[in-house]
């Protein structure tokens, strides 16, 4: 794409009405991901301004956010997560045999308790 076809961040911000901030935001989560000049600038095309456009009209039509379409992609590409999502929506909470069925609410009310005590893992692990 030559640059003249191509509008840079702050014009991509004027013509779409997201802020720059947000257009890098939407571009770390992978929604719309611009290519870069030979220098490292954005460029944004018209694909890129018609998926803007678009993206925000899926979000004033479903009343959604950024972050739940982000979530959505993530979804559709990382197995995993799509997996365990769709393991827990179909789960049943179940009391572990060991377990006595008066006790199972102060059971899970002590595991909360631990998982809260955890320590926060460190970034820079």
């Amino acid at each position: 794409m030559a640059t003249t076809d191509a509008l840079t961040v702050q014009e991509a911000a004027d013509t779409t009405g997201w802020s720059p901030r947000m257009l890098r935001y939407i571009e770390r989560a992978g929604l719309v991901v611009p290519p870069r000049s030979p220098s490292g600038y954005r460029l944004y095309g018209a694909p890129e301004l018609q998926r803007l456009r678009t993206l925000r009209e899926l979000l004033g039509a479903h009343d959604v956010g950024l972050a739940e379409i982000g979530f959505a992609l993530r979804m559709r590409t990382e197995a995993g997560l799509a997996r365990d999502v769709d393991g827990w929506l179909s789960a049943t909470a179940t009391r572990p045999d060991e377990v006595p069925a008066d006790d199972w609410l102060r059971f899970e009310q002590a595991k909360h308790m631990r998982l809260l005590a955890r320590p926060e893992p460190s970034p820079t692990n």
